[in-house]
């Protein structure tokens, strides 16, 4: 009841003082939102025979889910406790359209994901703060047209908002697959933390013996190698069904590793309030180095234009006091000048109107030359190198800005003169503030 009280409070505080500052900067909020708003999640993904399916009947103790060897179920189904008010199954035209649940950005992916969603309701204590995503099957030969929609962008969504992802494997196919290398190379590292994956060799009760479970096993340990490109492979729990441990079957050498697995998954909640300030610290720290990049480009424009307003408005003060003098030795006009009649030789209104003119047409000259070549200048400088903005002193901020470098050159390519004067350092004072003070607050708090 605390925790939920807890992320209540964060969520309204972040939305009071940081949505509004992601919208300014167009960057995306909705994953940060969805993650605050609904209850703690696990993700389970794996090719279709890794036996998702029987690993989640087990969990929640019932037989929820189609299993078999071929694909038996293509969808992205959420598993939860919703009460009774919701109907035991909730079609995705339904989530999408539901403010109170986290799929509404899932919209924008069309009818065919639409139709490959539901929520299954279940009576279950334990789902009333809680939910699995079973998702369908990673094939070798699949391409985005195939299915609709575009797979390993839904996949990384909801891997941005689960708490615990649980990668599954079979010993037959042991990390061959096409979309499991995407997934592990791009998307989860992109996605989520590294500390929220766990990965599971399932089925391994369909080995003849010793050797041919570690055959499969170094096949996996290699093919992650290379998917990852690191030598350190993390843990790979090795399991199989519930119903085979009492079977003929079941002998002493497989490894009893089922418990923990299930312990991990029934743990998940309590990881949540830690993955939502991980979520929003940095997500921050992407806002702010964007925001450093904006303040600096804004003050570089400023100081250029301090330059030409000095130089406009002098040469324009120039020809206020000596314009007419020049067309009147040119051109006889005006009959006489602003300094002779400020002599006293009869000083009248239309004495100003030369002055004035060329007043004004010289500073209007010098805002179209600025605008023109000066400011164009000064965006093709700096899209030139536009890592020279911000400090980039460690390695977090050289990986931070790597990521963000981009959607700053977009802001900054799609800037336009009046945009020098936007209040960036204000912006940038609120980030640190939320960082250094209230973020700060949440995690003594968890630590107490």
């Amino acid at each position: 009841m605390l925790e939920a009280k807890m992320q209540t409070e964060i969520q309204n505080k972040v939305n009071k003082k940081i949505a509004p500052l992601f919208a300014k900067y167009d960057m995306d909020f909705t994953s940060l939102e969805s993650g605050m708003k609904w209850k703690p999640i696990v993700l389970i993904i794996g090719n279709y025979s890794s036996g998702k399916s029987t690993l989640i009947n087990e969990i929640i103790g019932t037989d929820i889910q189609r299993t078999g060897q071929a694909p038996t179920d293509d969808a992205f189904t959420i598993i939860t406790s919703e009460g009774r008010n919701r109907p035991e199954e909730v079609p995705g035209s339904t989530l999408i359209n539901d403010d109170l649940l986290p799929f509404v950005k899932f919209k924008k992916y069309g009818e065919k994901l639409t139709s490959h969603l539901i929520l299954k309701n279940i009576d279950s204590q334990l789902f009333e703060n809680m939910a699995i995503i079973d998702s369908p099957g990673m094939l070798d030969a699949t391409t985005e047209k195939d299915r609709g929609y575009d797979y390993m962008e839904v996949l990384g969504e909801f891997a941005k908002m689960a708490d615990l992802i649980v990668l599954m494997f079979d010993p037959h196919k042991a990390g061959t697959i096409k979309e499991t290398y995407s997934a592990i190379r791009n998307t989860l590292p992109e996605k989520s933390g590294e500390d929220r994956i766990i990965f599971v060799m399932s089925r391994i009760d369909e080995c003849d013996n010793i050797s041919d479970l570690v055959r499969s096993y170094g096949t996996l340990c290699w093919n992650m190698s290379q998917m990852t490109g690191r030598k350190d492979i993390p843990h790979i729990y090795l399991t199989y069904s519930s119903n085979v441990a009492n079977s003929d079957k079941s002998v002493d050498w497989w490894p009893q590793e089922r418990t923990e697995l299930i312990e991990k998954v029934y743990a998940a909640p309590g990881l949540r309030l830690n993955h939502i300030l991980e979520d929003i610290d940095r997500q921050l720290n992407e806002l702010q180095i964007v925001c450093e990049a904006s303040a600096e480009f804004t003050h570089r424009g400023r100081k250029l234009f301090s330059k030409f307003a000095k130089v406009t408005i002098g040469l324009g003060l120039g020809l206020f006091c000596f314009g007419d003098v020049i067309t009147n030795s040119l051109i006889s006009l005006p009959r006489q000048t602003l300094i002779s009649a400020l002599r006293g030789e009869g000083f009248s209104f239309m004495n100003l109107v030369l002055p004035l003119f060329f007043l004004c047409g010289t500073l209007a000259i010098g805002m179209v030359i600025f605008n023109a070549f000066g400011f164009k200048q000064l965006l093709s400088n700096t899209l030139a190198d536009s890592s020279d903005l911000v400090s980039l002193d460690n390695e977090y901020r050289k990986n931070l800005w790597r990521k963000m470098s981009g959607k700053t050159e977009e802001l900054i390519q799609n800037s336009k003169v009046k945009d020098i004067w936007l209040g960036h350092t204000g912006n940038l004072t609120k980030i640190r503030r939320f960082l250094e003070g209230d973020l700060k607050k949440y995690y003594d708090k968890l630590r107490s």
